[in-house]
């Protein structure tokens, strides 16, 4: 096949930037040379296949426990990366210096690239606006009025569950149904319509199916999104109208499946806000009309001043942007917690105790009841401390800056620092899962996973920490104004499901080893399959 000649450039672009890149990483020397870190595992790909590894949270802790809090690692072709869990450290990248370490580039361009102008692809005024606009869609007031529709949902997965182990214990695949019902969570209470409804007869809906291959094909291009990505988009080499067009042509698989999603999700997107704008000129503008996320951020945007407002294309980027974040790491989280309370039936018999006691009390809890069960929310608070679904996070520095640190460190010309120098550029690796296993913070039980932890007074190095996240001393929702906007949500949504499942069902380990890749937001597998996501499960109806 015989390329046009703008493509066939392309190689001696490439090789040009690994030209200049060889010379500034392998020539020159570099500050963070100063930090100890492990050896490159090629001269290539640096640190980066141990670091993006199914099981890369190995590979962190490895990190943490060889080098401590302050670790240089490499990245292609030598770059240095910063891989920070410093606690103080972290206070000044996500809170009180946020507007120099802000989302790395190839985070935001590529999220540009997938969603549009949403919260995930946007920085400083523009951020701050969406968040502005969006706040009164996840306050705790509007969450209280949705808890009938979780429950809905919750019921509707309970009863197909419960109609598949009829017979006997049965082996399922709960993955897709934790999915399926986080989706369906969001499609209600999100957008103010059904995607897929929780059972059996329904076909799942094109949009949901699009919105599931995300993850795992955003997986194989990490690398292409890291690296190249930001590279054309800092030189200007391709006009942003011809980029598509040459995606289209360049022999990546894995880029064309990218292409569909993002056709796909536009185009429902588009859909969805001009069917949520009819409505909401046929029916009124009135608060009592339209009670989801959508309708609410619509009327909110329309009665905004002028430099509040936002413009219908960043509108839009949010929708898809709330359905895939709200699926993604809800999804993550409760398969996980469901595998722990497979693998340790004890705690899971304690939970049940503990709901059943509850439904005697009140049958059906509201949010102050839900949140009132201690083990409950125990068994959340620990498998979010020891398990996030999101084990790193990226930040970049804007420019040249002095970071301290809480403890001194020792750098490899033996001296000892209380700060270090970090270079314009330079990419931080914010190890959530190292910060929130600490043994400096939580103890030396901190790698164990024990939901009692949380029924004490949790031990005084926790709070002297200040580690800066918005949830339970921990940064599993990040922290700063970058904080995961809908952590309340997730979180209701977990415990939702779990008090209505755990009554009823007996949750066992199947026959199949379940394996976590953790790269990205973690899924669970079998047979190394990153490709398809999947979790069987024994299931069975709990003794009455």
């Amino acid at each position: 096949m015989i390329y046009p000649p703008f493509l066939q450039s392309i190689p001696v672009l490439v090789a040009a930037l690994a030209v200049w890149t060889a010379l500034r990483h392998f020539v020159f020397s570099h500050p963070l040379d100063k930090l100890f870190g492990p050896p490159p595992e090629s001269l290539y790909m640096g640190n980066l296949r141990q670091m993006f590894a199914a099981d890369g949270t190995t590979f962190t802790r490895s990190l943490f426990q060889r080098y401590g809090r302050v670790v240089r690692v490499y990245g292609m072709l030598k770059e240095r990366i910063l891989h920070v869990s410093d606690p103080k450290a972290l206070r000044h990248i996500l809170v009180k210096e946020q507007h120099v370490y802000e989302e790395s580039t190839w985070f935001l361009e590529s999220n540009k690239k997938i969603f549009g102008p949403s919260l995930l692809g946007t920085i400083g005024e523009q951020h701050r606006r969406q968040r502005k606009m969006l706040n009164p869609v996840f306050s705790i007031a509007h969450m209280r009025k949705m808890m009938p529709k979780f429950y809905s949902v919750a019921y509707d997965l309970r009863d197909i569950l419960l109609l598949k182990s009829r017979d006997g214990p049965r082996e399922v695949e709960m993955l897709s149904w934790v999915t399926k019902a986080a989706l369906e969570i969001v499609s209600l209470c999100g957008l103010g319509k059904s995607f897929s409804p929780v059972n059996e007869e329904e076909g799942e809906d094109q949009y949901i199916t699009t919105m599931k291959r995300l993850t795992p094909i955003g997986r194989g291009l990490r690398l292409t999104r890291q690296y190249f990505l930001p590279f054309v988009v800092k030189y200007q080499l391709v006009p942003s109208p011809l980029l598509r067009w040459i995606s289209d042509r360049l022999p990546m698989p894995r880029l064309h499946q990218m292409c569909e999603v993002v056709d796909i999700m536009q185009d429902v997107s588009l859909g969805i806000f001009a069917q949520k704008r009819r409505e909401l000129q046929d029916n009124g503008n009135s608060d009592e009309n339209g009670k989801d996320f959508l309708s609410i951020l619509m009327r909110e945007n329309s009665k905004a001043s002028l430099e509040d407002k936002l413009p219908d294309d960043e509108v839009i980027a949010q929708i898809s942007t709330l359905m895939f974040t709200a699926m993604d790491t809800t999804s993550s989280a409760l398969s996980r917690i469901l595998w722990l309370l497979a693998k340790h039936p004890d705690v899971q018999i304690k939970l049940r105790e503990e709901i059943r006691k509850a439904k005697q009390e009140f049958d059906e809890p509201d949010y102050d009841q839900l949140f009132s069960l201690k083990y409950l929310d125990a068994v959340c608070r620990e498998s979010l401390r020891v398990y996030t679904p999101l084990p790193i996070i990226t930040r970049q520095a804007r420019q040249n800056m002095v970071l301290p640190l809480s403890r001194p460190i020792k750098t490899t010309d033996g001296k000892v620092v209380q700060s270090i120098y970090v270079p314009k550029d330079t990419i931080i690796n914010i190890p959530i899962q190292a910060v929130n296993e600490d043994p400096g913070i939580w103890g030396p039980d901190s790698y164990d996973w024990k939901p009692e932890r949380w029924l004490s007074p949790l031990p005084d190095s926790v709070h002297e920490a200040r580690v800066p996240g918005v949830y339970s001393n921990l940064l599993t929702f990040a922290g700063g104004s970058r904080t995961c906007i809908g952590f309340k949500f997730s979180e209701m949504e977990m415990k939702v499901l779990l008090y209505v499942l755990i009554d009823a069902l007996q949750f066992d380990l199947g026959q199949e080893e379940i394996q976590w890749s953790c790269s990205g937001v973690s899924t669970p597998s079998i047979n190394d399959n990153e490709l398809q996501p999947q979790m069987p499960m024994l299931i069975s109806r709990a003794d009455a």
